[in-house]
């Protein structure tokens, strides 16, 4: 018995070719919901029950902190609102009178995940929580959340039904907020001291998989009763960022770093197939009848499906015209799996070529003659 445990516990850590998310054993998951996507694809790589609506708690601050880094007076300061700092739960520990940033305010949503700093921006940006509420809702139908709807900006979820979202769209939504280089600059740090009436207050980040798991770079994680302990990280590791998301989840932290270190098992660096190929290509007009030319070289992290199937189509130009600078790209690359573009690479001429020395012809009837010339 000890030694069928042992192959199947082997069996489950071998990179799949399938990511077919049902198919997908990697040991018990205990989150009701749960996901890990390529950033940049959207590839699903491990999924259980990931389109299932769940409350998210303060996972919800993703959108508070991605609508307010996105306004163009982020540095600018106020005074907080002193009603909308008055709410229970956890705190970045503002005052009446504080003077603050909506900078300051994202650092105590993301890091101690301040309920009372979701408030305050969200009274700064649209007026009233409830206005603002209106915002994160036409923010998710723009990036196609169609499993997601807010009633507040905080997550605070024990007097609704009607605040939830999904493993899935909340690691859409997570990819969408770290395109966002301030919020990335955020959520990626242990603690960061911040400025408030000339007093200098150090705010430190809740979540504990940073600097515990190789590679997390954020996001965001959250509690309530109602919703359980909830987990949004993203994690970079062979060039790729992939990001995990767990809903109602006791054992959040290690059940992510076991996700991060199965799915990153699906990548392989790959050596693109044209790079380094030599080419030539006429030349009109030149003192050289042909220049050489040479595709970059370039390497990739890919999943291992996609680079069994990948396939190169080299476009170069039929002639150049004289003069031609060395390094000058003269063609594509273009790599697909699929038929589906995975990447490009340039064709750069190897040397530079003058123009052909002549006394006779010059300006356009010469490009003409150098044309006429080239085809018959």
């Amino acid at each position: 018995m000890k030694i069928l445990s042992a192959l199947i516990s082997l069996l489950l850590f071998v990179p799949l070719l399938c990511f077919d998310a049902d198919a997908v054993e990697l040991r018990e998951i205990g989150a009701k919901s749960a996901i890990v996507i390529d950033a940049d694809s959207g590839e699903v790589l491990f999924g259980k029950n990931e389109k299932q609506r769940l409350p998210m708690a303060s996972t919800t601050k993703i959108m508070s902190a991605l609508i307010a880094l996105e306004r163009n007076d982020i540095d600018k300061e106020f005074v907080v609102d002193s009603n909308a700092i008055k709410v229970e739960g956890s705190s970045m520990g503002l005052k009446d009178g504080d003077k603050v940033t909506l900078r300051k305010l994202c650092v105590g949503m993301l890091l101690p995940s301040g309920n009372d700093a979701a408030n305050a921006a969200a009274v700064r940006i649209a007026g009233s929580v409830d206005k603002f509420v209106d915002l994160m809702n036409e923010k998710a139908s723009e990036l196609g959340l169609a499993d997601t709807h807010f009633v507040t900006p905080s997550g605070l979820d024990d007097y609704t039904d009607e605040h939830y979202s999904t493993a899935y769209d909340m690691a859409r939504l997570a990819s969408e907020a770290l395109k966002n280089e301030d919020f990335a600059a955020i959520c990626c740090e242990s603690s960061i001291s911040i400025d408030i009436n000339g007093e200098k207050r150090t705010l430190y980040n809740t979540n504990k998989l940073l600097g515990d798991c190789d590679g997390v770079v954020g996001v965001k994680t959250g509690f309530t009763d109602k919703a359980g302990r909830c987990l949004v990280s993203a994690c970079q590791r062979k060039g790729k960022t992939l990001i995990c998301v767990t809903l109602n989840d006791r054992s959040d932290w290690d059940d992510h770093k076991a996700l991060y270190d199965h799915c990153f098992n699906y990548y392989v660096e790959v050596h693109l197939s044209e790079s380094g190929k030599k080419l030539e290509i006429p030349v009109v007009g030149g003192a050289s009848e042909r220049i050489r030319c040479t595709v970059s070289d370039r390497s990739m992290t890919l999943l291992r499906g996609v680079s069994e199937k990948l396939k190169a189509e080299v476009y170069v130009q039929p002639f150049v015209y004289a003069p031609v600078k060395a390094g000058v790209a003269v063609g594509t690359v273009v790599y697909t799996s699929d038929g589906k573009e995975i990447a490009r690479a340039p064709v750069l001429a190897d040397e530079s070529i003058k123009i052909k020395d002549s006394k006779s012809k010059s300006g356009f009837l010469k490009k003409i003659w150098d044309i006429l010339e080239f085809v018959f």
